[in-house]
């Protein structure tokens, strides 16, 4: 449950999950500075590109350093929300571009899993190039309908509509959070073909939901003059 920070009063209460508190205060010192959220924005853009390219390259180390730096750009995410709430820095602009760059990231991230596939050289074997490529744009492009339809559903109902679920501190998002296990274990391959699949169907999903929401009346606001 979110609750206001004895020490902090005049902050909107605290977040629920883990790494946005701490997200928040890490960026505390940064409330009454030049820095803006669109900055940490682009950070968080910057970062993840950095370690989508070091994945696509394919290879152990390459992929267990691009991992660490696409964990780092998930935490860092969290930063210009929470720098917004608290000094008031909030924008539609700034709200749009975040989203734009999660999309972005997470769409390239799925096209970089294939490269890093096609780059890998089996034993005795030549390196694929079409499939893994493929897989990962089939997978990115249906998560990049997901944040598109999201969009438009907070947009109709609100944040509400979009609320990840959570436990115990965590949210759904959470779960790149262990993606250096996947490089760790060379798991990269089997991961992109289960996304390539379950990208897809959780995509069908969202568009029924989608179709719902959008299927509802929408409440006639009660006009005062005379």
């Amino acid at each position: 449950m979110n609750q206001k920070s004895p020490k902090y009063p005049d902050e909107p209460p605290l977040p629920s999950t883990w790494d946005a508190r701490l997200a928040r205060h890490l960026v505390r010192p940064l409330k009454n500075t030049r820095v803006t959220p669109n900055h940490l924005t682009t950070l968080r853009l910057l970062i993840g590109v950095a370690g989508i390219a070091c994945i696509a390259q394919g290879g152990y180390t390459w992929s267990n350093w691009g991992a660490l730096l696409v964990v780092l750009s998930n935490f860092v995410d969290h930063t210009d929300g929470e720098l917004a709430r608290i000094s008031g820095k909030s924008s539609k602009i700034g709200h749009f571009y975040d989203l734009a760059s999660d999309a972005l990231i997470t769409v390239l991230l799925f096209v970089g899993f294939g490269m890093a596939v096609a780059n890998t050289t089996a034993p005795g074997g030549a390196p694929e190039a079409f499939g893994p490529v493929l897989r990962g744009t089939i997978a990115g492009l249906a998560v990049a309908l997901i944040f598109f339809l999201r969009m438009r559903i907070e947009s109709r109902v609100g944040k509400s509509g979009t609320k990840q679920a959570s436990a115990g501190g965590f949210e759904t998002e959470d779960v790149l959070y262990l993606l250096p296990l996947v490089t760790l274990t060379n798991g990269i391959g089997p991961f992109l073909t289960a996304a390539s699949i379950g990208a897809p169907l959780f995509a069908v999903l969202v568009i029924i939901d989608y179709w719902r929401v959008m299927r509802r009346p929408q409440p006639v606001a009660t006009s005062t003059e005379h």
